[in-house]
């Protein structure tokens, strides 16, 4: 990123992190999936990553990352992807649950120095 590109001060990041059991992968990952096709087709969508841990000590073995224009889009992709899982009759805390699946979510800025 070149020293005068300061878009992604404005941009927001959606940081999800999880620990998901060996035994729930595919059906862990078949909604990831589904969800970020929805996500890509959102107002304000720049770019995502979908990641699985292939080395290091760390906790979370999964991590995905959306990057959005703005904070203002974000209430209407929480409802676009609400009306999507209500549509496939999809309960995210219920895989959680039933897979024992961990989850730690935030919003992240980005940052320069000053």
């Amino acid at each position: 990123m070149s020293k005068t590109d300061h878009s992604f001060e404005s941009h927001v990041y959606r940081v999800d992190k999880f620990v998901v059991p060996a035994a729930a992968r595919r059906e862990f990952l078949d909604r990831v999936r589904q969800t970020h096709e929805v996500l890509r087709r959102q107002t304000g969508f720049i770019r995502d990553l979908i990641l699985e841990q292939s080395a290091g000590p760390g906790e979370f073995n999964f991590v995905t990352l959306v990057e959005w224009e703005s904070e203002a889009v974000l209430a209407d992709v929480r409802a676009a992807v609400a009306a999507f899982h209500k549509e496939i009759a999809f309960d995210p805390q219920e895989l959680f649950t039933r897979h024992g699946i961990k989850a730690d979510i935030g919003i992240y800025a980005g940052i320069t120095e000053s």
